[in-house]
């Protein structure tokens, strides 16, 4: 016998709830990587090295750079 979920009783689900807690916790993994490219412009303005900015951002070197290119 096959059962169809309405939306709450999915919501209800451990697998929705792991499904979910995974997505948002992606977002704000990208979200936080997000303010620290548009960071760049600013420290490079400041006088700060790709390297440095990289290091204190913990951030690939190479990510850095294509973030600092117009």
């Amino acid at each position: 016998m096959k059962t169809m979920f309405g939306a709450n009783e999915l919501k209800q689900t451990r697998f929705y709830q792991d499904v979910f807690a995974e997505g948002e916790q992606k977002g704000k993994l990208e979200g936080r990587q997000e303010g620290k490219l548009e960071t760049i412009p600013q420290l490079l303005a400041l006088g700060l090295s790709i390297e440095q900015i990289a290091e204190v951002l913990g951030l690939d070197e190479q990510l850095v750079r294509q973030a600092a290119q117009p």
